[in-house]
Order: structure tokens, then sequence, then C-alpha cells
């Protein structure tokens, strides 16, 4: 079953395309995106890749590294995230994460 994208990781993700496209081309930020969601998928099942958010408030949210970005997510259930934040390694990634995930 897909990964959840909740909106505040969809707008992330609309974001990283709006970015890849001004700075390369449509062509590169359709394939980036696309690798990002084919990444998450992969990393549903390699629970040895889940890192934990060391947060009190964040509790039981995970987080995996791909190439500059760091994808946060819940378990849903076997092999299912929901995915909460999609940061870029430059940002404020504690002050958006909680921003993201009170938005749900």
């Amino acid at each position: 079953m897909p990964a959840k994208i909740y909106p505040a990781a969809q707008e992330r993700i609309l974001e990283i395309w709006d970015y890849t496209e001004r700075k390369w081309n449509d062509k590169q930020a359709d394939a980036y995106v696309r690798e990002l969601i084919a990444e998450i998928e992969t990393v549903a099942g390699q629970r040895h890749r889940w890192r934990p958010v060391l947060d009190e408030a964040l509790k039981g949210v995970y987080f995996f590294r791909h190439r500059h970005h760091y994808i946060f997510f819940r378990e849903l259930s076997k092999r299912r995230l929901g995915v909460i934040s999609v940061l870029h390694e430059t940002m404020d990634i504690p002050a958006r994460l909680r921003e993201d995930s009170e938005r749900g």
C-alpha cells in the first residue's frame, strides 16, 4: 500500500519540485520527485534505515535521508508510512518539523 503523504509534506514536495524546475528544468524536477517518492516506498520495508526523532513531543516519528532531504514519517501499518514532512538539510529542521507535524 502506498505511503500516505500528509498536506504539509505535499506542500514541501511541491516546493522541492518548484525549486528544482527553476534551477534546472521540469524534466529534472519530475525525475527527482519520482525518485523521492520511490525511496519513501522502499524505506517502508527497510526498518533498519529508520532513525527516531529524539524529541519527546514527536514520539513515534522517524526519519531517513535522501540526498539533501530528510523525510519524516510515522508508521501507519506494516510497510505503510505516513509522511509528515520533507525538509532540506539547510532548513531550520526542528522548527519546520514541529510546524509540519502540528498541521498533520
